[in-house]
């Protein structure tokens, strides 16, 4: 059985936001949909006025984008946490947060 070293942090760091490159595709998603159907419907943004083609692209793309990435994100994170010096409820937060920071600069660009 082999034995591995525990993960370092700027390891963890560096996994999560390399992660983040292509998470920003799936950030994108969630916010267009957001805008788009449930901040529409309150009230508090105007949307894009052509969008008018329903659920079914979501559930054909944007769901099974969404899946992979979860799925990909959390696969990768798991063996981390576990060879992880960190405790759980430190790990999470900061790995979710290192996944967003593409995104968040991203913004900050544009």
């Amino acid at each position: 059985m082999r034995k591995s070293l525990p993960e370092s942090l700027p390891t963890v760091l560096g996994v999560n936001l390399l992660l983040g490159v292509p998470g920003v595709v799936p950030v994108w998603l969630l916010s267009y949909f957001a805008v788009n159907w449930p901040l529409k419907a309150l009230g508090w943004t105007v949307g894009e006025p052509t969008e008018n083609d329903g659920m079914l692209p979501w559930l054909l793309v944007g769901g099974p984008v969404l899946l992979l990435f979860g799925l990909v994100w959390w696969l990768a994170n798991r063996p981390l946490r576990r060879g992880s010096a960190l405790v759980p409820r430190v790990y999470w937060p900061v790995g979710v947060l290192m996944t967003l920071v593409p995104s968040f600069a991203f913004v900050i660009v544009l």
